[in-house]
């Protein structure tokens, strides 16, 4: 068996890697993990990408209510294989338990900036020419 050639992940690790992300989310809200850093923040997690050997699950979160994301990521890194160990009844299909890496997700900061960019009075003054010269 060869190799992808491509860095797309393949469907296997899209469907484990969404199989983690719905057993996480639920050891999450059901409040296996006790810790008081978790307990007062509401976490959800957007996205699990597996390794291609399937053996390392990175999940990303995004700590809502929170004052510090980096505390979550870090409280949940800590706990990471108590979690670990809860992930077996969800995945017993697998031959290995993937290990639990959790980073903090940005994709909402870098939306957020993304749409002040766009909605910034440079791009409307450029947007506004480019109607202008359209209408010519």
């Amino acid at each position: 068996m060869t190799k992808p050639t491509n860095s797309a992940p393949s469907q296997r690790m899209l469907r484990v890697g969404e199989q983690v992300r719905s057993a996480l989310t639920q050891i999450i809200q059901r409040g296996d993990v006790l810790d008081p850093v978790i307990d007062g923040a509401v976490v959800s997690i957007t996205e699990v990408r597996m390794s291609t050997d399937l053996k390392i699950a990175t999940a990303y979160v995004a700590p809502l209510g929170a004052a510090s994301h980096e505390a979550v990521v870090a409280a949940l890194n800590r706990n990471a294989r108590f979690i670990r160990g809860r992930l077996s009844p969800a995945l017993r299909q697998m031959k290995y338990m993937p290990e639990v890496r959790f980073r903090d997700d940005t994709s909402f900061e870098n939306f957020r900036k993304i749409d002040e960019l766009l909605k910034s009075p440079e791009v409307a003054r450029d947007l506004a020419r480019d109607d202008a010269q359209a209408d010519e």
